[in-house]
This record gives structure tokens, C-alpha cells and sequence, in this order.
């Protein structure tokens, strides 16, 4: 992903509950309902015994509609009632960036 900086960060680590049915399915389909959002710029996931997702964004406004769209609303009640036993959301502005490859 390459984006121009200053842009957004929402970093989301979690630890799963026993009950993951239906958990893969439902991230496949925010996943791919996010990517279409307005001001979405990309994501990068990993998961062992606890996970982290980083989605990024344009904008503060950009984050706060991910946050309030109708199908994430189900997404998130869904996860604090079945799939997660605990989970912590940051956001970040990104300032600065490079990599190595």
C-alpha cells in the first residue's frame, strides 16, 4: 500500500472466545465490504494467539462511517457476543512511512 502521508490508522487486536462458527465468513465479508468504503486505503491481518488487523483511511470521517455502517454494526455485536473474549481499538495518524523489501 502507498499512500500519501498524513493518513489513518485503526489498529484492532483481539483474543478469541471457544466459539469461532461463522467468524471466518463474516471477516471475508467486512473485508470485502470495507475495501468499497469511501476513503478506505487498505488492510493487513494476522492472527495466533491474539490478533491484530490495521485497516487504513483518509480520514477521521472516513472511520467513524466504517464504524456506524449497517453491516459492521452486526459484524461488532456479533464479536463482543460470540467470537471475541477480549479485543482493543487504537487509532493512529500515521505521520511518516517506509519499508524494505
Amino acid at each position: 500500500m502507498k499512500t500519501n502521508t498524513p493518513y489513518y490508522a485503526v489498529i484492532f487486536t483481539s483474543t478469541h472466545s471457544e466459539n469461532t462458527e461463522g467468524y471466518e465468513a463474516m471477516t471475508n465479508k467486512m473485508e470485502a465490504l470495507a475495501k468499497i468504503q469511501e476513503g478506505f486505503l487498505g488492510i493487513e491481518s494476522a492472527r495466533n494467539s491474539i490478533g491484530i488487523t490495521v485497516s487504513y483511511w483518509d480520514s477521521l470521517d472516513a472511520i467513524k462511517n466504517w464504524k456506524q455502517q449497517s453491516d459492521h454494526l452486526i459484524a461488532q455485536q456479533k464479536g463482543k457476543e460470540v467470537w471475541y473474549d477480549w479485543y482493543r481499538v487504537r487509532i493512529c495518524k500515521l505521520e511518516y512511512e517506509y519499508e524494505f523489501f
